[in-house]
């Protein structure tokens, strides 16, 4: 394989970043183009629900790197001009501006978009959280007002919850499922959560789906739910969950089925990678396609990339991985957690909100997770890299 003179990168966020970082790492010399479609130079997204929302940490901090960093790159930043569309053969990509960039090799990392309620878009005070702007415009809604309903009990939801009630809000969490991160983490742990919500004052609203949202001129007042409750706000965030940036890809012939599917390789067709959250890969261990929305991923997955663009052949084999902080609670979570799988303590215990769980199914062990746990929970993160290929089942 003949190492591309060009690579141009669709997405300015930590994917793409690391994506050229990696590819300078390992040597790469030729030119290399970042198009982004936000007009920030690329910043961390996972300090914006918690410090920058919160206030503790200036905008600024969360840029990932220093100008003088981003310049060693040597790296062309086309910024405030979103991808639109992929002459696939040609290599070349059209943007909302009217440039047209062509590379020899390109690499999606367009990332996602957060979903929204209907009729969202007529109200003022309603809110989704994904990228600085999102921050900082919530953050002003929020300094001037008392009450919030975050619609979502996600981990995006819940962190959002979290950190507002800290900031002296009234906090209500409304979403379909039992116990915040249910899904996610299970129903013991969620429980756990749960109470720790409660005890810090944010009011549960779970078990029921959100019908409306309630506005009096033009202003949000209130969020209804399927069962007729009415939940007085005067904020609302929504993080009912995101979907993959990819109908600019549209007549490009590449497909999109939840994300860009992409080989073992992290590769869509010839020339064409993509990384991050936008990235849906065949992963060849457990034998199936995933698309992982964590930061981890992205930078792991990136050097993947940039390894495959200079002529290795690697499958990109991860073990899935993200964490959350909420309060005073660190979770985190390797491999996977399926739906009722068993839940077995194996170091510190429930009742001290210090501990070490292992999921199995089917008697394999499929995940770990630790609570305020990290040295233990890296520690046992070996016993799912053993059974990785065994974790198939455990995905459906």
């Amino acid at each position: 394989m003949n190492v591309p003179s060009s690579v141009l990168v669709v997405g300015a966020s930590a994917a793409g970043l690391a994506t050229a970082e990696a590819l300078r790492r390992k040597g790469y010399q030729g030119g290399l183009t970042v198009l982004g479609a936000e007009p920030h130079l690329p910043y961390d997204r996972p300090p914006l629900s918690k410090q920058v929302l919160s206030g503790t940490w200036e905008p600024e901090r969360a840029r990932l790197r220093p100008q003088a960093a981003l310049s060693a790159l040597d790296a062309e930043f086309v910024l405030a001009d979103p991808a639109v569309g992929l002459d696939t053969a040609a290599r070349t990509v059209h943007t909302a501006s009217g440039r047209a960039l062509r590379a020899d090799a390109v690499v999606v990392a367009t990332g996602v978009r957060p979903r929204m309620l209907a009729g969202q878009a007529d109200l003022a005070g309603v809110h989704v959280l994904r990228t600085l702007d999102d921050v900082l415009a919530l953050r002003a809604d929020l300094l001037g007002s008392s009450r919030l309903v975050v619609v979502g009990e996600g981990v995006l939801g819940a962190e959002i919850a979290a950190t507002a009630r800290g900031m002296g809000l009234e906090v209500t969490m409304a979403g379909p499922q039992p116990a915040p991160m249910a899904s996610q983490i299970g129903p013991s742990v969620a429980s756990l959560l749960a109470e720790l919500h409660t005890e810090r004052g944010v009011r549960l609203r779970l078990g029921a789906g959100v019908s409306h949202l309630s506005g009096h001129r033009g202003r949000v007042t209130g969020v209804c739910l399927d069962t007729g409750e009415v939940l007085p706000a005067d904020v609302v965030v929504v993080a009912i969950g995101a979907d993959p940036v990819t109908e600019w890809l549209t007549g490009s012939g590449l497909r999109a089925d939840n994300g860009l599917v992409c080989d073992s390789r992290c590769r869509a067709a010839e020339g064409i990678y993509a990384v991050g959250d936008v990235a849906r890969w065949h992963h060849d261990r457990l034998g199936t396609s995933m698309r992982l929305e964590n930061r981890t991923n992205a930078t792991e997955q990136a050097n993947t990339v940039a390894a495959n663009i200079l002529g290795d052949d690697q499958p990109y084999r991860p073990v899935p991985y993200f964490w959350t902080d909420q309060f005073d609670v660190k979770i985190q979570v390797h491999g996977v957690l399926p739906v009722g799988a068993e839940v077995t303590v194996v170091d510190g215990d429930l009742a001290s909100r210090r501990f070490v769980a292992l999921y199995r199914h089917d008697g394999r062990v499929t995940g770990v997770l630790g609570w305020n746990m990290p040295k233990q929970t890296r520690l046992r993160r070996q016993e799912v890299v053993d059974a990785l290929p065994d974790l198939a089942p455990a995905l459906g």
